[in-house]
């Protein structure tokens, strides 16, 4: 699957302050990965730490945090981890679940996507 990038605006839970920024979508990361410097700049506190495993197997550890994301005008509170400086923003899948997109590599664009509940019945 290709990938590609996508505008976002990162912003502090109370929306007083905001960037937007070039982020890669990558499903095959779970979290949302905002370099440090730019959380920073907003002042969003970390409040958790998270073990990711890399693509080479390596387990690294990170501080995590909430934020608000915007995407084409709607906007999620998701945790979101503060990365390494230098390295690209990752819009993760977590982050497109609780949006209810999924990535159109092709015309390289997000695309609404139906969410799944399993439970049984018609829920009417």
């Amino acid at each position: 699957m290709g990938t590609f990038r996508y505008p976002i605006r990162v912003e502090r839970l109370d929306g007083s302050a905001s960037e937007t920024v070039e982020a890669l979508v990558d499903t095959g990361a779970t979290y949302t990965w905002i370099p440090q410097p730019v959380l920073e700049r907003l002042e969003v506190v970390p409040t958790t730490r998270r073990r990711l495993q890399l693509a080479d197997g390596n387990i690294i550890e990170r501080e995590a945090g909430q934020i608000r994301i915007t995407v084409d005008g709607e906007s999620v509170f998701t945790l979101c981890i503060f990365g390494d400086p230098e390295t690209m923003p990752l819009l993760g899948a977590v982050t497109l679940e609780e949006f209810g997109l999924a990535p159109d590599p092709v015309r390289q664009r997000l695309i609404p996507v139906v969410g799944l509940l399993a439970m049984a019945g018609s829920g009417t």
